[in-house]
């Protein structure tokens, strides 16, 4: 494969934009690429796109940079699908906050399982039917390269209307090396395997030339006792086993924590982080706007991210591991087949192979079977067409369960079904409480 089309769905993210071609362009063989940039609001597109061409010209690269409205044109003769779209942008995140907090339920992040992951998933349903639809006509070989949350719901919604799709999160990525960081060894010296479900994946081997890295790991919880006052480290001491996403995101995936004001405290946790990452993330927007307005110096940073990685090694054959979110065909011995899991993969000229892992150690698959509860409800609620299961989806999360009663639980979800209105599926827009 030589100079492929790479297309952009939700160019508008422009600070991931900006990213994830910085890396693709820092690659010599990738600068004859073109770059089909796609979003649905004029404004951001254009951005998107000054961004790009300053970004080709620093790398001093000739890609072919378009953009358009038009998604399907974008698509049009596709080997490679970039998906970053955010369905109702900062006003649906601020609403998936506030409306459970009126019912006392807290969150962190809420975009992964909770009442925010089931209602941004369903949110993001019909553009992916549509972007599903569009592929199967002008592109139906590309590979969809999916970073849009929830990871695993959207992967597994996917899974049967796409040919081929991975789901790419850098959360395994950056939890090792910021593990390698805190045993003081260099990353570049670190083996390790990691496995389970997106944002609650389990490091699993954690070594340097046949040494257990995990032992010097405890030697400095023990001189830092400060380190224990995290989700991450409370998880690592009771389970075993380190999880591969942050304090912030661990934490509502849990029973224990959020409900208990004790627990915020000795926790550190930050209630509603999230509304404040999107509030700076509009504001970075607005930064880089007026940069490309004014004509000011773009700084040009790459960001380790897996789809350039993966989009080099199919192009020039160079083999790579990195780690994918894919339906889980025999890879994860004691998950449910068919849902969606995180597992190292092989990447070379022909393509993505996931690695089977076998069995997870019985307390960290007991834990990523609840979350896989959630997906599982949720994807079936579109699917099916049932407003039920979305209630049931909400019921048999961790974070919700441990907090509200059922009644609350409906009522929460009607209320949330009114104010996102004609963005979810049409068939789940009834209200289910008198």
């Amino acid at each position: 494969m030589k100079n492929p089309k790479i297309v952009f769905v939700g160019a508008g993210s422009v600070v991931f934009t900006h990213g994830l071609l910085a890396d693709l362009l820092a690659h010599p063989e990738l600068h004859g690429i073109t770059v089909a940039l796609h979003d649905i609001d004029p404004e951001r597109l254009a951005v998107a796109e000054a961004v790009a061409r300053r970004i080709a010209a620093a790398r001093g690269a000739r890609p072919t940079v378009t953009a358009t409205l038009d998604r399907r044109a974008a698509l049009d003769g596709a080997d490679f699908v970039i998906n970053m779209i955010q369905v109702g942008g900062h006003r649906a995140t601020v609403t998936d906050f506030e409306i459970p907090a009126r019912y006392g339920l807290r969150q962190t992040i809420a975009d992964t399982i909770g009442v925010g992951g089931v209602f941004r998933a369903l949110r993001t349903f019909p553009v992916l039917d549509a972007l599903a639809a569009d592929m199967a006509a002008v592109c139906p070989d590309a590979l969809l390269l999916n970073y849009t949350n929830p990871m695993a719901m959207n992967v597994w919604y996917l899974a049967g209307k796409v040919r081929n799709v991975v789901g790419l999160c850098h959360s395994v990525y950056w939890t090792t090396r910021g593990l390698a960081d805190l045993v003081d060894v260099p990353y570049e010296e670190v083996a390790y395997v990691a496995a389970g479900v997106n944002h609650q994946a389990w490091v699993l081997r954690f070594e340097r030339d046949g040494e257990d890295l995990h032992r010097r790991l405890d030697k400095v919880l023990d001189e830092r006792p400060e380190l224990r006052r995290r989700v991450r480290m409370e998880m690592y001491r009771r389970l075993g086993h380190y999880p591969t996403e942050t304090s912030e995101h661990s934490a509502e995936y849990l029973p224990w924590l959020l409900r208990h004001d004790g627990e915020i405290d000795r926790l550190r946790l930050p209630v509603d982080e999230y509304v404040r990452v999107s509030e700076e993330n509009v504001r970075e927007y607005e930064r880089t706007r007026e940069a490309m307005r004014a004509g000011a110096e773009l700084e040009i940073a790459g960001t380790d991210e897996y789809a350039p990685q993966i989009i080099h090694s199919m192009v020039t054959g160079r083999p790579r591991v990195v780690y994918g979110n894919v339906v889980n065909d025999g890879l994860i011995s004691n998950l449910p087949p068919g849902c969606v899991v995180e597992v190292p993969c092989a990447v070379d000229a022909t393509g993505v192979r996931p690695t089977r892992v076998g069995a997870l150690p019985p307390q960290c698959a007991a834990l990523n079977r609840s979350y896989v509860n959630v997906n599982e409800l949720t994807v079936r609620a579109a699917v099916e067409g049932r407003p039920e299961h979305v209630r049931h989806a909400v019921m048999v999360d961790p974070n919700a369960a441990a907090t509200l009663t059922l009644d609350q639980i409906w009522q929460m979800c009607d209320d949330l079904t009114r104010a996102h209105g004609d963005l979810l599926p049409e068939p789940l827009r009834a209200t289910l409480v008198s």
